[in-house]
């Protein structure tokens, strides 16, 4: 094992993305995520990149168009309603194809909400949140180590697929401090970026663009894209598995919820249960195929998040009715307890779920 560091979830997110190429920051404060904006301000500078504070999200959002467009990797970070502000310019990225990172930290809501931790971006983000057809790829970690190595995944897959890239963490885990080993990724080499935009002289001209006007051309882009995210679906999906060979009754949750459910997971084996955990990693890609094959050997699942059933949705849609889900779901900061879920599994026992 390589040295850890202890860091707090905010820095580490900053440190993860230099360590990854990236040098072109762009953004606006907001809490809960200003220390990822300060490190990143230190950091640029001694590395010889980009630090520009924005007068708003949406200069932020448009800078990072420029920087992508001519083949840097870029990132930027908000919270909440600066998320909402980027919007337009998410949608413009997705549909010029141009690579990048965001990362939201989840904070209450709606409206101006509060800064405790939340996960009620969860439709925002695995919606593609703006106009138009198009997906990002978002990201879930659950604890300070996988926020380091999801970001440099990130910044991988953006290139990859020529996509913005979101990490979705909620405002514990930007707050929190664990141990961290910054890992050399065993990647795939990428192709060349050739086509960014740059100096003319000397080679054809390239155009960047999400604006297609000619009669069919841009349905044909949106089949294209389509194409893209199919393959992503096919390619990219990430999970984790606890318990789940026996397991009677499972729990779904991803980030800080998914914390509580791994201690709820281990007070229930002890008290004879069984219980398991499914937690998506690539919130999209969903594993929805997984999520399936789990709900046809189960009695019922219980879904866990800060958030009033957004995640629920797409447990529903993957579960297509196999077994009863139900919902544990705390909004607007509150933070759910692993007493809380223990005693849900235990109610849902007495609705009729037997042998929980």
């Amino acid at each position: 094992m390589g040295e850890r560091t202890l860091m707090k979830g905010n820095e580490v997110l900053g440190e993860a993305a230099v360590r990854a190429g990236c040098r072109f920051y762009f953004g606006y404060p907001i809490t809960p995520q200003n220390e990822l904006t300060a490190y990143m301000a230190k950091r640029m500078d001694e590395v010889g990149g980009v630090f520009l504070q924005s007068e708003s999200e949406l200069a932020a959002i448009n800078m990072i168009y420029g920087a992508s467009a001519a083949g840097a990797r870029a990132m930027t970070s908000s919270s909440g309603p600066g998320i909402s502000l980027m919007q337009e310019g998410i949608s413009y990225l997705a549909g010029a194809e141009l690579p990048c990172v965001i990362v939201n930290v989840m904070r209450g809501g709606p409206g101006l909400g509060n800064i405790a931790p939340s996960q009620g971006d969860y439709f925002q983000a695995t919606r593609g949140g703006g106009h138009g057809d198009y997906r990002t790829i978002v990201l879930a970690p659950y604890r300070v180590q996988e926020m380091a190595d999801l970001t440099t995944l990130a910044f991988y897959l953006a290139d990859k697929y020529r996509t913005p890239v979101v990490v979705l963490v909620d405002a514990v885990l930007g707050q929190m401090m664990e141990p961290v080993e910054f890992k050399e990724p065993d990647l795939p080499p990428l192709p060349p970026k050739d086509w960014a935009v740059g100096y003319m002289m000397g080679r054809p001209k390239r155009l960047v663009t999400s604006l297609y006007l000619a009669p069919g051309a841009l349905e044909r882009h949106n089949l294209h894209l389509k194409e893209k995210y199919e393959r992503i679906e096919r390619e990219e999906v990430r999970w984790e598995g606890v318990c789940l060979e026996d397991a009677e009754v499972v729990l779904v949750a991803y980030g800080t919820s998914a914390r509580v459910c791994l201690g709820a997971v281990m007070r229930g084996r002890s008290e004879g249960r069984r219980i398991g955990l499914l937690r998506p990693i690539t919130l999209w890609p969903f594993p929805w195929k997984v999520l399936r094959k789990v709900a046809e050997k189960v009695k019922a699942i219980l879904v866990v998040e800060m958030s009033l059933g957004q995640l629920m949705e797409d447990v529903r849609l993957a579960v297509e009715g196999r077994c009863p889900v139900r919902l544990l779901g705390r909004p607007g900061g509150g933070v759910p307890t692993v007493r809380e879920v223990s005693e849900k599994v235990e109610e849902m026992s007495d609705e009729g779920v037997e042998s929980l």
